[in-house]
């Protein structure tokens, strides 16, 4: 079991993060500071360290030096970004900007760890992986071996080591941030930055200051200069996710990013050059929303010099189960618990279900599947798909038909789950945040705000003063 030492002084945040940690079967010990870490612990012997960048004392940087090796993911407010960047530059592995979502420290933690793990291998081998030949989908960090991936491939390949601007198309969970991981992995921007932002989770008033910052006094509660995200970006890569989320206004502003490589901050009258490459992504249709006006014609074609398409899971042939068994090898590994397998009623389901969340959901069902199975073989209905009810024989339905089954096998299921999620939104969101809508339906604001989007409900603006 990988043993993390999480060094953070905010109570409240320390042990929300080691509970959620140990959740997914990790060994967590905990540090307020730098000080503290060293008196309490031999850094070097954890698998992975987890600290504030800004601590009581010495900074979260000063871990990366004492760990000696040790891979260390730097936790930093938006504010602080540009430190952030600095950090990985004198050695941190990763950093995470707060507040994060839950699925994205455990992403990032379990892809360090991953890749420490790949380390002594690479050094017998007497160098590191990039330099020994490996498959498309190795090289790449996608799995997938259908027609259209393959052509996938040979189109990153092509692009990545060039600077042209690339738009990335498909529906939300295909992988649109691993296609955009590879292309600067395979570009010569691979030692600097990727900086990640979904355009739709920043909100509209902040979105201008949070891409490109501000100066001190530009508006209410601009007490101090801040580095935007496209200046933190100089020299590496920018990856905006759910680019038609954003305002005509940022828009504008990015348009002059692209034509003239330069950005001025917000209350600034000073321009300065930046040197970013620009990676976007939507699952909506921009030449579309350029006709009605809501999303500026120049922007986009500037956005669309090269232009990739990821399919949907549902479109991928015979990939789905691959992804799934790499998905169980890789949960099981985690869970440790052994080589667990798919039953053929599972294998069949997996096949046959349209997958509408796509690889997102596909991980999520692995998932949940591998903690609720009590043995190595996981059944179908630990999947917690609607296409399970296929597999089931006649003589099962009328025994057990339940108020709601519907004994025709039309695929109704989906549409009455997606309804109830319409529903509830609708009915409780003038009452309630996104973050108890979510916890109300088991799912992360991530999965929440997704739906929203796939299901085309608003976002209801509150016109209630803000508690903060």
């Amino acid at each position: 079991m990988p043993h993390i030492l999480i060094v953070e002084d905010e109570a409240i945040i320390r042990s929300a993060l080691r509970r959620l940690l140990e959740r997914n079967q990790y060994q967590v010990s905990e540090a307020g500071s730098v000080q503290e870490a060293r008196d309490s612990y031999s850094i070097p012997g954890f698998d992975l360290v987890i600290s504030d960048l800004r601590l009581p004392g010495a900074p979260g940087t000063e871990l990366i030096r004492l760990a000696e090796g040790t891979p260390v993911l730097i936790m930093t407010s938006y504010a602080s970004l540009r430190s952030a960047v600095d950090s990985m530059k004198m050695g941190a592995m990763d950093y995470i900007a707060k507040p994060f979502d839950h699925d994205e420290m455990l992403q990032a933690v379990a892809r360090i760890l991953s890749e420490r793990r790949r380390t002594p291998a690479e050094a017998a081998s007497g160098g590191p992986a990039a330099q020994a030949p490996a498959p498309a989908e190795g090289e790449i960090g996608i799995i997938g071996s259908c027609p259209a991936m393959r052509d996938l491939f040979g189109k990153i390949r092509k692009v990545a080591p060039t600077d042209s601007t690339v738009l990335i198309q498909g529906e939300s969970g295909t992988g649109k941030e691993l296609v955009a991981r590879a292309l600067h992995n395979l570009s010569k921007r691979a030692k600097a930055p990727l900086i990640s932002v979904n355009c739709a989770a920043i909100p509209e008033t902040l979105i201008e200051s949070e891409l490109f910052g501000h100066e001190k006094g530009a508006f209410t509660g601009a007490i101090a200069g801040r580095t935007g995200l496209v200046e933190a970006a100089d020299g590496g890569t920018l990856f905006l996710d759910e680019i038609g989320e954003l305002p005509l206004e940022a828009q504008a502003r990015l348009l002059r990013v692209l034509q003239e490589g330069e950005i001025r901050r917000v209350g600034s009258v000073q321009s300065q050059k930046v040197d970013v490459r620009l990676i976007a992504a939507t699952h909506r249709d921009l030449k579309g929303l350029s006709k009605i006006g809501q999303f500026r014609e120049d922007l986009f074609y500037r956005l669309n010099v090269i232009s990739l398409k990821l399919p949907a899971l549902r479109e991928r042939e015979g990939d789905v189960l691959e992804i799934a068994r790499a998905f169980l090898k890789r949960q099981s590994r985690r869970m440790e618990r052994g080589e667990m397998h798919f039953s053929p009623e599972a294998e069949r389901a997996i096949c046959q279900y349209a997958w509408p969340g796509n690889v997102r959901e596909l991980e999520n069902a692995i998932e949940r599947a591998v903690i609720l199975c009590e043995g190595l073989s996981i059944p179908a209905d630990l999947l917690g798909i609607d296409i399970e009810l296929e597999g089931l024989e006649d003589e099962d339905f009328a025994e057990h038909p339940g108020p709601d089954v519907d004994t025709s096998h039309e695929p109704t299921e989906d549409l009455s789950l997606e309804d109830y999620f319409q529903h509830f939104v609708l009915e409780h969101q003038d009452h309630m945040t996104e973050t108890e809508l979510a916890r109300k339906l088991g799912i992360s604001r991530k999965c929440l705000w997704e739906r929203r989007q796939r299901l085309g409900i608003p976002r209801r603006k509150s016109s209630a003063p803000s508690s903060s």
